[in-house]
């Protein structure tokens, strides 16, 4: 037996599947069946009428020339409504491909209110509008954001999927030392910016690069967009050693001044009873209490030496702090162990999770001790209590140290190098304290308790 076969399946043809001539063929036909419907609506009139003139009597002439008149008025009708039909479609088709191409300036005449085909137009020219206003828009964003990126210190390279240059600013060019003309569609190898382009992650980092426009340290930020469908690469380079030399510089300064100011406080002790002994020493005849006089200029020249020898030895305890040797730290343990080393006023521990961190035992011990020390010395001007706990918060941990003292009366140099409100103080407490946090990677904040008195000091680590 032979396998009976099975027609062809039926293929089914949208309307927008079709070539443009079957197309322009559908739209011949639509105009056609206008004409014809319009005929055959006044056809049956029209011969009504011959027919009642050719049976009524009158004379050949007269139904002819009425017949006639009826047949023209008749064809006249029939592709005036065609016209009006057919002609505002093609208007629409006319303003609709000028959308496409993007000219908005073409309006549609009779748009008015009450009417199907005048609010179809009303539509249209509304439509036309509004992309005529987002263009000019678009036009105008775009503009500024080539101004921005033309006039900003940052070098920005845009590069496609071959990793080729499509986009670059003013810097940019200036980096590279050649104009964009030269750059666009190279590759970053050939530009030297491969380096840059493939380092690993998305997070900003910092390399040290030589550039034929610079040589420094940069920051290099990446991230990825897309244009016309296709990916591509934003490279952001950013001279960090301009704004490194500035904070170097503003920083010797400030330690100079400060430098300064201790030493001349010593020095200038010394230098005034040195001067009054040599001239105590040189009196003839000598003073009867010449060597108590003595004794207190040499007390005073050695209490100031002292206090300069501290002061060294503090600075160089801030800039010998090594970096912390990590880890699994329990913090309940560290804050109980801490709080019991405090024997002038009880400190009171406020439990919180039983959580595990990564740090040096021996420099957050520190630190712990420097913030509950400071938190007794206020207490106890006011004869209050320090409270110190802990807990777990938005993937960190919380230390916090609270007091009950007078409270601050300014936080603005809490963190500068060997300032203090205290008479014994060295001013490095706070500034080791914060310099040990942020070698943890985590942070530390001092100030005002919100409704309490006293403070309340901070301390976030990592988890």
């Amino acid at each position: 037996m032979s396998t009976p076969v099975k027609p062809p399946p039926k293929q089914v043809l949208s309307y927008s599947s079709l070539d443009p001539e079957l197309r322009r063929g559908h739209r011949l036909k639509f105009e056609r069946r206008i004409t014809l419907l319009a005929m055959f609506a006044g056809f049956p009139a029209v011969g009504l009428c011959a027919f009642l003139l050719w049976y009524d009597g009158y004379s050949a002439q007269v139904q002819w020339t009425i017949d006639l008149l009826l047949v023209l008025l008749w064809l006249g009708i029939a592709f005036n409504l065609k016209s009006r039909i057919v002609r505002p479609l093609q208007t629409l088709s006319n303003i609709l491909a000028a959308i496409r191409e993007g000219d908005y300036s073409i309006r549609g005449r009779r748009a008015l209110t009450g009417d199907a085909l005048g609010e179809v137009m009303l539509e249209v020219n509304d439509l036309g509008q509004t992309l005529r206003e987002q263009r000019l828009g678009a036009m105008e964003a775009t503009a500024l954001l080539r101004t921005v990126m033309a006039e900003i210190d940052v070098a920005v390279f845009a590069f496609d999927g071959e990793q080729r240059l499509q986009l670059v600013n003013r810097s940019g060019e200036r980096l590279l030392a050649q104009p964009s003309a030269r750059l666009l569609g190279r590759t970053a190898t050939e530009l030297g910016l491969l380096a840059c382009l493939n380092s690993s992650g998305s997070t900003p980092q910092t390399m040290q690069m030589v550039f034929p426009g610079g040589v420094g340290r940069w920051d290099i930020r990446r991230s990825t967009f897309r244009e016309g469908g296709a990916q591509h690469q934003l490279l952001v380079l950013t001279d960090l050693s301009q704004a490194l030399r500035e904070e170097e510089r503003t920083a010797w300064q400030r330690l100079l001044r400060v430098l300064g100011h201790e030493l001349n406080n010593s020095l200038a002790p010394i230098k005034s009873v040195a001067g009054s002994l040599a001239d105590l020493m040189g009196r003839e005849p000598e003073p009867p209490d010449w060597r108590e006089d003595m004794q207190r200029g040499l007390a005073v020249i050695s209490s100031r030496a002292d206090s300069l020898a501290r002061f060294v030895e503090s600075y160089s305890k801030l800039a010998r702090l090594p970096p912390p040797r990590l880890e699994p730290l329990k913090i309940g343990a560290l804050v109980s162990r801490v709080a019991s080393l405090e024997t002038r006023l009880p400190v009171n521990v406020v439990s919180g999770p039983d959580v595990v961190v990564q740090g040096d035992d021996v420099q957050l011990e520190q630190l712990l001790i420097n913030l509950v020390r400071n938190a007794v010395d206020a207490s106890m001007e006011t004869h209050g209590k320090v409270d110190v706990g802990w807990q777990q918060k938005n993937g960190q941990v919380e230390v916090w140290v609270r007091d009950e003292g007078p409270g601050l009366a300014s936080t603005a140099n809490l963190f500068v190098p060997f300032f203090t409100t205290k008479a014994q103080g060295s001013g490095i407490g706070l500034v080791l304290s914060r310099q040990i946090a942020e070698a943890h990677g985590g942070t530390l904040t001092l100030e005002n308790r919100a409704q309490l008195r006293g403070c309340e000091a901070r301390l976030r680590l990592p988890l």
